[in-house]
């Protein structure tokens, strides 16, 4: 078994996902008392965002490759990015690592072409959202991304950084997502990704009438996958 790498605190909720979803992974396919083998890295949040808020990319790379490189030394055979809009500098980490660098977009894109859609909402950051990096990546693998109106990405992008990123899950701000999901699903999208991992955290598949996608389990599913392959 291969040892993941998670660069994680980003934040610290969906974190604590990813460690279940890794250990569950593996014990579902090797049974037992069997687990993964994980080397988490987590990051100050705080940091992160204020770097983030004020678009100096340059500073978050920083932080985030020195992470994944500290993160190799230990012994990691592949890396994540624990979060959606960190993949904006994605490129940039995989390029100084000399592991897989396990991709969110690419395996959320995987999930989606399984159930044989080809057009989806895309919530997330406004980063995520709004910047081409991860459309982008779909749009390479045959994929359309939605996005909501102004006022929808003004929305859940304060919702994120206002009460998702701190622990708030409030039912107020769940059907407000639900609204605008309802939105894009007249425009013609089939499913949902949930393109930031605390987002799954407030919006599960039984609130939505299509596929939701939680890019943090299928993200983790590719890091078993990869660490479990012969």
């Amino acid at each position: 078994m291969k040892t993941i790498g998670l660069v994680g605190g980003l934040t610290w909720h969906s974190s604590v996902d990813y460690y279940r979803y890794f250990n569950q992974l593996v014990n579902q396919r090797l049974g037992g008392e069997e687990a993964a083998k994980i080397i988490l890295n987590s990051v100050n949040f705080g940091a992160i965002k204020k770097l983030t808020l004020s678009d100096n990319w340059d500073g978050v790379a920083d932080i985030i490759i020195s992470a994944a490189q500290k993160t190799v030394e230990a012994g990691a055979d592949c890396i994540l990015l624990g979060a959606n809009t960190m993949h904006y500098i994605a490129d940039r980490v995989a390029a100084a690592i000399n592991v897989p660098l396990i991709h969110i977009a690419d395996a959320t894109a995987a999930a989606i072409r399984e159930k044989g859609l080809d057009t989806v909402a895309l919530l997330g950051t406004k980063y995520t959202m709004q910047m081409d990096f991860y459309r982008d990546r779909l749009r390479e693998k045959g994929i359309s991304a939605l996005i909501p109106d102004a006022e929808g990405i003004r929305y859940i992008n304060e919702s994120i950084y206002g009460e998702l990123d701190s622990g708030i899950f409030r039912d107020e701000t769940r059907q407000r997502y639900l609204q605008i999901i309802s939105q894009l699903m007249e425009q013609g999208a089939k499913g949902v990704i949930l393109g930031c991992t605390e987002i799954p955290l407030l919006i599960k598949q039984e609130h939505a009438p299509v596929p939701v996608f939680d890019t943090a389990w299928w993200h983790a599913k590719a890091a078993v996958d990869f660490a479990l392959a012969d």
